[in-house]
Protein backbone atom coordinates (compact mmCIF):
# COMPACT_ATOMS: atom_id res chain seq x y z
CA UNK A 1 0.00 0.00 0.00
CA UNK A 2 1.01 3.56 -0.74
CA UNK A 3 1.66 5.86 2.05
CA UNK A 4 -1.77 7.22 3.54
CA UNK A 5 -2.60 11.25 3.26
CA UNK A 6 -2.53 12.63 6.47
CA UNK A 7 -3.37 16.09 5.37
CA UNK A 8 -6.55 18.03 6.50
CA UNK A 9 -7.73 21.37 5.81
CA UNK A 10 -9.70 23.28 8.86
CA UNK A 11 -11.10 26.31 6.79
CA UNK A 12 -8.45 27.65 5.27
CA UNK A 13 -5.70 26.18 7.57
CA UNK A 14 -3.70 22.98 6.19
CA UNK A 15 -1.71 21.11 8.52
CA UNK A 16 0.39 18.08 7.40
CA UNK A 17 -0.95 15.50 9.90
CA UNK A 18 -3.29 15.24 12.51
CA UNK A 19 -1.04 15.22 15.62
CA UNK A 20 -1.12 18.41 17.16
CA UNK A 21 0.26 19.92 20.72
CA UNK A 22 -2.18 20.54 23.25
CA UNK A 23 -2.66 24.27 24.47
CA UNK A 24 -1.65 25.07 28.03
CA UNK A 25 1.30 21.70 27.79
CA UNK A 26 3.61 23.03 25.25
CA UNK A 27 4.22 27.02 26.19
CA UNK A 28 4.94 28.75 22.59
CA UNK A 29 6.85 26.18 21.25
CA UNK A 30 10.01 27.60 22.37
CA UNK A 31 10.61 25.32 25.26
CA UNK A 32 10.40 22.28 23.62
CA UNK A 33 12.49 23.20 20.39
CA UNK A 34 15.83 21.38 21.89
CA UNK A 35 13.54 18.38 22.33
CA UNK A 36 11.59 17.54 19.04
CA UNK A 37 11.97 18.65 15.69
CA UNK A 38 8.37 21.31 15.97
CA UNK A 39 8.08 21.21 12.04
CA UNK A 40 7.27 17.47 11.81
CA UNK A 41 3.70 18.58 14.09
CA UNK A 42 0.58 18.78 12.56
CA UNK A 43 0.02 22.44 14.64
CA UNK A 44 1.37 23.54 17.66
CA UNK A 45 -1.70 24.94 19.60
CA UNK A 46 0.20 27.61 22.10
CA UNK A 47 -0.62 28.42 25.84
CA UNK A 48 -3.60 30.49 26.16
CA UNK A 49 -2.65 34.47 25.74
CA UNK A 50 -4.89 37.11 27.36
CA UNK A 51 -5.20 41.04 27.07
CA UNK A 52 -2.95 41.68 30.07
CA UNK A 53 -0.35 39.43 32.14
CA UNK A 54 -1.42 36.92 34.31
CA UNK A 55 0.89 35.25 37.42
CA UNK A 56 -1.66 32.50 37.37
CA UNK A 57 -3.10 30.88 40.51
CA UNK A 58 -0.67 30.61 43.60
CA UNK A 59 1.01 27.77 44.01
CA UNK A 60 0.92 24.38 45.08
CA UNK A 61 -1.12 24.63 41.43
CA UNK A 62 -0.20 21.14 39.83
CA UNK A 63 -1.09 17.95 41.85
CA UNK A 64 -0.90 14.16 40.54
CA UNK A 65 -3.53 11.82 40.89
CA UNK A 66 -3.94 7.79 39.74
CA UNK A 67 -3.91 8.39 35.34
CA UNK A 68 -4.24 11.76 35.62
CA UNK A 69 -2.58 15.43 36.72
CA UNK A 70 -4.57 17.74 38.26
CA UNK A 71 -3.70 21.96 37.31
CA UNK A 72 -5.11 25.11 38.76
CA UNK A 73 -2.81 27.48 36.43
CA UNK A 74 -4.79 29.87 36.04
CA UNK A 75 -3.45 30.88 32.28
CA UNK A 76 -0.51 32.16 32.89
CA UNK A 77 1.00 34.49 30.51
CA UNK A 78 2.76 37.13 28.97
CA UNK A 79 -0.24 39.01 28.04
CA UNK A 80 -0.77 39.78 24.50
CA UNK A 81 1.60 42.36 23.84
CA UNK A 82 4.53 40.61 24.84
CA UNK A 83 3.02 37.73 22.72
CA UNK A 84 3.26 39.76 19.72
CA UNK A 85 6.46 41.30 20.25
CA UNK A 86 8.19 38.07 22.07
CA UNK A 87 6.26 34.64 20.65
CA UNK A 88 4.80 35.54 17.30
CA UNK A 89 8.60 36.50 15.35
CA UNK A 90 9.66 32.46 16.80
CA UNK A 91 6.16 31.08 15.65
CA UNK A 92 6.58 32.85 12.37
CA UNK A 93 9.38 30.87 11.28
CA UNK A 94 7.85 27.34 11.61
CA UNK A 95 6.12 25.78 8.97
CA UNK A 96 3.47 23.67 10.56
CA UNK A 97 0.61 25.45 11.81
CA UNK A 98 0.44 27.62 14.65
CA UNK A 99 -3.25 27.87 16.10
CA UNK A 100 -3.45 30.91 19.00
CA UNK A 101 -4.97 30.00 21.97
CA UNK A 102 -7.27 32.88 23.23
CA UNK A 103 -9.07 33.37 26.70
CA UNK A 104 -10.67 36.56 28.73
CA UNK A 105 -13.28 37.78 31.21
CA UNK A 106 -15.37 38.87 29.16
CA UNK A 107 -16.01 38.87 25.40
CA UNK A 108 -14.79 42.60 24.87
CA UNK A 109 -11.15 41.09 26.11
CA UNK A 110 -11.10 38.12 24.04
CA UNK A 111 -11.85 40.54 20.67
CA UNK A 112 -9.49 42.90 21.94
CA UNK A 113 -6.70 39.81 22.41
CA UNK A 114 -7.88 39.03 18.15
CA UNK A 115 -7.74 42.27 16.98
CA UNK A 116 -4.34 42.63 18.77
CA UNK A 117 -3.03 39.38 17.16
CA UNK A 118 -4.65 40.25 13.54
CA UNK A 119 -3.37 43.96 13.62
CA UNK A 120 0.59 42.42 13.71
CA UNK A 121 -0.10 38.84 12.37
CA UNK A 122 -1.09 40.46 8.83
CA UNK A 123 -2.40 38.11 6.28
CA UNK A 124 -1.63 34.87 5.34
CA UNK A 125 0.67 32.43 7.87
CA UNK A 126 2.79 35.12 9.81
CA UNK A 127 2.69 32.51 12.77
CA UNK A 128 -0.99 32.51 12.89
CA UNK A 129 -3.27 30.51 11.25
CA UNK A 130 -6.21 29.97 13.63
CA UNK A 131 -7.19 30.98 16.63
CA UNK A 132 -8.09 28.10 19.78
CA UNK A 133 -10.73 30.31 21.78
CA UNK A 134 -10.99 28.98 25.32
CA UNK A 135 -14.51 29.31 26.52
CA UNK A 136 -13.97 27.76 30.13
CA UNK A 137 -13.04 31.18 31.34
CA UNK A 138 -15.56 32.90 33.55
CA UNK A 139 -17.88 35.52 32.37
CA UNK A 140 -17.13 38.36 34.45
CA UNK A 141 -19.73 40.29 33.33
CA UNK A 142 -22.38 37.43 33.76
CA UNK A 143 -21.83 36.71 37.57
CA UNK A 144 -18.62 34.67 36.95
CA UNK A 145 -20.24 31.47 35.12
CA UNK A 146 -18.38 30.16 32.42
CA UNK A 147 -18.94 31.04 28.73
CA UNK A 148 -18.39 27.51 27.79
CA UNK A 149 -21.69 26.51 30.00
CA UNK A 150 -24.43 28.52 27.71
CA UNK A 151 -25.01 28.12 24.43
CA UNK A 152 -26.27 31.54 23.93
CA UNK A 153 -22.97 33.21 24.97
CA UNK A 154 -21.38 30.72 22.83
CA UNK A 155 -22.64 31.52 19.60
CA UNK A 156 -22.63 35.37 20.65
CA UNK A 157 -19.08 35.22 21.44
CA UNK A 158 -17.88 33.32 18.35
CA UNK A 159 -20.34 35.76 16.60
CA UNK A 160 -18.37 38.69 17.49
CA UNK A 161 -15.03 37.05 16.87
CA UNK A 162 -15.66 36.34 13.48
CA UNK A 163 -16.15 39.60 12.51
CA UNK A 164 -12.49 39.87 13.86
CA UNK A 165 -10.77 37.91 11.60
CA UNK A 166 -10.86 35.76 8.16
CA UNK A 167 -8.53 33.08 9.92
CA UNK A 168 -10.24 29.90 10.89
CA UNK A 169 -11.79 29.56 14.76
CA UNK A 170 -11.63 26.63 16.63
CA UNK A 171 -13.80 26.60 19.86
CA UNK A 172 -12.30 24.77 22.80
CA UNK A 173 -15.50 22.92 24.65
CA UNK A 174 -15.52 22.09 28.46
CA UNK A 175 -16.58 18.51 29.10
CA UNK A 176 -18.23 20.33 32.40
CA UNK A 177 -21.68 21.04 31.21
CA UNK A 178 -24.75 18.92 30.78
CA UNK A 179 -25.16 18.90 27.12
CA UNK A 180 -21.93 19.29 24.90
CA UNK A 181 -23.95 18.50 21.76
CA UNK A 182 -25.92 22.53 22.25
CA UNK A 183 -23.09 24.11 22.87
CA UNK A 184 -20.92 22.49 19.71
CA UNK A 185 -24.23 23.51 17.73
CA UNK A 186 -24.48 27.22 19.32
CA UNK A 187 -20.78 27.22 18.49
CA UNK A 188 -21.42 25.76 14.95
CA UNK A 189 -24.06 28.94 14.67
CA UNK A 190 -21.99 31.33 15.92
CA UNK A 191 -19.41 30.48 12.85
CA UNK A 192 -16.50 28.41 14.15
CA UNK A 193 -15.05 26.39 11.93
CA UNK A 194 -13.55 23.63 14.35
CA UNK A 195 -14.34 22.27 17.58
CA UNK A 196 -11.65 21.18 20.08
CA UNK A 197 -13.64 18.23 22.47
CA UNK A 198 -12.58 18.77 25.33
CA UNK A 199 -11.07 20.51 27.64
CA UNK A 200 -10.08 19.52 31.62
CA UNK A 201 -12.72 18.30 33.69
CA UNK A 202 -13.26 19.58 37.13
CA UNK A 203 -11.57 17.72 39.66
CA UNK A 204 -10.23 17.76 43.59
CA UNK A 205 -7.84 16.01 45.63
CA UNK A 206 -7.88 16.46 49.75
CA UNK A 207 -4.45 16.02 51.50
CA UNK A 208 -5.89 13.85 54.49
CA UNK A 209 -2.94 14.34 56.62
CA UNK A 210 -2.84 17.84 56.47
CA UNK A 211 -6.60 18.16 56.15
CA UNK A 212 -6.82 20.69 53.01
CA UNK A 213 -6.82 20.41 49.34
CA UNK A 214 -3.63 19.51 47.64
CA UNK A 215 -4.28 22.47 45.07
CA UNK A 216 -4.15 26.10 46.78
CA UNK A 217 -7.88 26.88 44.93
CA UNK A 218 -9.26 23.78 45.79
CA UNK A 219 -10.23 22.35 42.69
CA UNK A 220 -8.69 22.18 39.46
CA UNK A 221 -8.70 20.91 35.93
CA UNK A 222 -8.12 16.96 35.50
CA UNK A 223 -6.09 15.74 32.34
CA UNK A 224 -4.19 12.70 31.54
CA UNK A 225 -5.47 9.21 30.39
CA UNK A 226 -8.15 8.97 32.76
CA UNK A 227 -10.67 11.84 31.19
CA UNK A 228 -9.50 9.63 27.48
CA UNK A 229 -13.27 7.61 27.70
CA UNK A 230 -15.04 11.31 28.48
CA UNK A 231 -13.10 13.18 26.24
CA UNK A 232 -13.70 10.18 23.33
CA UNK A 233 -17.58 10.59 24.29
CA UNK A 234 -17.40 13.98 23.60
CA UNK A 235 -16.05 13.92 20.47
CA UNK A 236 -17.96 11.48 19.49
CA UNK A 237 -21.86 13.17 20.63
CA UNK A 238 -20.28 16.71 19.22
CA UNK A 239 -19.34 14.87 15.91
CA UNK A 240 -22.74 13.86 15.80
CA UNK A 241 -24.28 17.17 15.94
CA UNK A 242 -22.63 19.77 13.95
CA UNK A 243 -20.95 19.52 10.47
CA UNK A 244 -17.58 21.13 11.37
CA UNK A 245 -14.21 19.46 11.76
CA UNK A 246 -13.62 17.45 15.76
CA UNK A 247 -10.45 17.77 17.12
CA UNK A 248 -9.80 15.81 19.63
CA UNK A 249 -8.02 15.70 23.15
CA UNK A 250 -7.70 14.53 26.37
CA UNK A 251 -5.82 11.85 27.97
CA UNK A 252 -4.10 10.39 24.37
CA UNK A 253 -1.02 9.15 25.31
CA UNK A 254 -0.48 6.12 22.58
CA UNK A 255 -1.32 5.79 19.48
CA UNK A 256 -4.59 3.85 19.95
CA UNK A 257 -5.81 6.47 22.06
CA UNK A 258 -5.45 8.77 19.16
CA UNK A 259 -7.59 6.21 16.60
CA UNK A 260 -10.44 6.06 19.61
CA UNK A 261 -10.85 9.75 18.77
CA UNK A 262 -10.68 9.32 14.99
CA UNK A 263 -13.12 6.47 15.10
CA UNK A 264 -15.40 8.74 16.99
CA UNK A 265 -15.62 11.48 14.64
CA UNK A 266 -12.28 13.75 14.95
CA UNK A 267 -10.38 14.39 12.38
CA UNK A 268 -7.50 15.91 13.84
CA UNK A 269 -5.78 15.53 18.06
CA UNK A 270 -3.96 16.77 20.62
CA UNK A 271 -1.27 15.63 22.85
CA UNK A 272 -1.40 17.32 26.00
CA UNK A 273 -0.19 15.84 30.10
CA UNK A 274 1.83 13.16 28.16
CA UNK A 275 4.13 15.54 26.73
CA UNK A 276 5.23 15.90 30.54
CA UNK A 277 6.37 12.33 30.54
CA UNK A 278 7.74 11.64 27.08
CA UNK A 279 8.45 15.01 24.26
CA UNK A 280 8.13 12.48 21.68
CA UNK A 281 5.11 11.27 22.42
CA UNK A 282 3.85 13.26 19.43
CA UNK A 283 5.95 11.86 16.83
CA UNK A 284 5.32 8.48 18.66
CA UNK A 285 1.38 8.52 17.87
CA UNK A 286 1.83 9.72 14.64
CA UNK A 287 4.23 6.89 13.68
CA UNK A 288 1.52 4.34 15.45
CA UNK A 289 -1.38 6.28 13.61
CA UNK A 290 0.45 5.09 10.20
CA UNK A 291 1.23 2.02 10.99
CA UNK A 292 -2.63 1.49 11.78
CA UNK A 293 -4.21 2.95 8.80
CA UNK A 294 -1.47 0.75 6.46
CA UNK A 295 -2.46 -2.59 7.88
CA UNK A 296 -6.24 -1.57 8.03
CA UNK A 297 -5.78 -0.49 4.49
CA UNK A 298 -6.55 3.09 4.65
CA UNK A 299 -5.53 5.87 2.52
CA UNK A 300 -7.41 9.22 4.31
CA UNK A 301 -8.06 10.66 7.82
CA UNK A 302 -11.70 11.13 6.37
CA UNK A 303 -12.15 7.08 5.75
CA UNK A 304 -11.32 6.44 9.72
CA UNK A 305 -14.70 7.43 11.00
CA UNK A 306 -16.43 5.33 8.79
CA UNK A 307 -15.05 2.43 9.87
CA UNK A 308 -16.78 2.60 13.33
CA UNK A 309 -19.32 -0.30 14.01
CA UNK A 310 -22.28 0.02 15.50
Amino acid sequence: MTEPDLSLAIGSMTMRNPVGVASGTFGFGQEYEPLINLDRLGAIYTKAVTLAPREGNPPPRLFETPQGLLNSIGLANPGVAAFVQEKLPFLKARSCAIVVNIAGSTEDEYCRVTGAIEENAGPGHNGVDAYEVNISCPNVSHGGMAFGTDPVQVERLVGKLRKLTARPIIVKLSPNVTDIASIAKAAEQGGADALTCINTVVGMAIDTERLQPCLARGTGGLSGPAIRPIGVACTWKAARAVRIPIIGCGGISTADDAIQYLLAGASAIQVGTALFADPAAPMNILEGIIVWMKRKNVGTLAEIPKLLKG
